[in-house]
């Protein structure tokens, strides 16, 4: 019987025994010339690309218009915050892989849609999230999942989960995904920042489209 994942215990980790990240004392100067201290968290890592992940937007499509464009997103609890977090499809960067290259493995195991590097539509600049905490970066890359017009549903491959990946995916709707956001909010479950705003961002230009 799954059981509810829950926090056990926290303690503070001793930098020598961090499998993935560690803490790092910058020194720098600032604008006047003075000499100044930074806290931060980094990788242990980072590949020879220089990027850290990669996030996937997945817009599915219809040919024949049987459903309304949509994208795929995913619940996982993320122990860092204690809760499930809705997020995009997303993952480290192996040695030796693009992130294009890691887009479409990390976008076919968390979610079973299995696609192309002719399918990407978009690699975004690589961007950070959180630099005053730490330097991990990533990018998004915007990939088109093609539905065949004999398809009248969007469909639902099975996922292709690492061990250790509890991961349930749902679509929505683009023109839905902030509402949808907002529900999971309510419900207690946190929204990933990227996702918040790339939806956020969508209705935005509808509403100022059709003003």
């Amino acid at each position: 019987m799954p059981q509810e994942p829950k926090i056990l215990s926290t303690e503070e980790l001793a930098a020598a025994d961090a499998k993935w990240v560690t803490l790092q004392k910058i020194k720098w100067q600032d604008p006047t010339g003075k000499e100044r201290i930074w806290e931060a968290a980094a990788r242990k890592t980072r590949g020879s690309t220089g990027v850290d992940a990669v996030a996937i937007l997945a817009i599915i499509r219809s040919e024949s218009n049987a459903f309304p464009p949509s994208t795929v997103i995913i619940e996982q609890f993320r122990p860092p915050v204690g809760k499930f977090v809705i997020e995009l499809p997303a993952g480290l960067i192996d040695p030796k892989e693009s992130p294009e290259e890691a887009a479409v493995r990390e976008l076919e195991e968390e979610t079973g849609y299995k696609t192309t590097l002719k399918d990407i539509l978009e690699s975004a600049p690589v961007t950070v999230s959180d630099p005053g905490m730490t330097n991990a970066n990533m990018k998004l890359v915007i990939i088109n999942v093609n539905v065949p017009a004999s398809e009248t549903k969007v469909p639902e491959p099975d996922q292709k989960l690492d061990q250790g990946e509890f991961i349930v995916k749902r679509v929505v709707a683009l023109k839905e995904l902030s509402k949808v956001l907002e529900e999971y909010d309510s419900q207690g479950y946190t929204v990933d920042a990227k996702l918040s705003h790339f939806a956020l961002g969508y209705r935005m230009a509808g509403t100022v489209e059709s003003s």
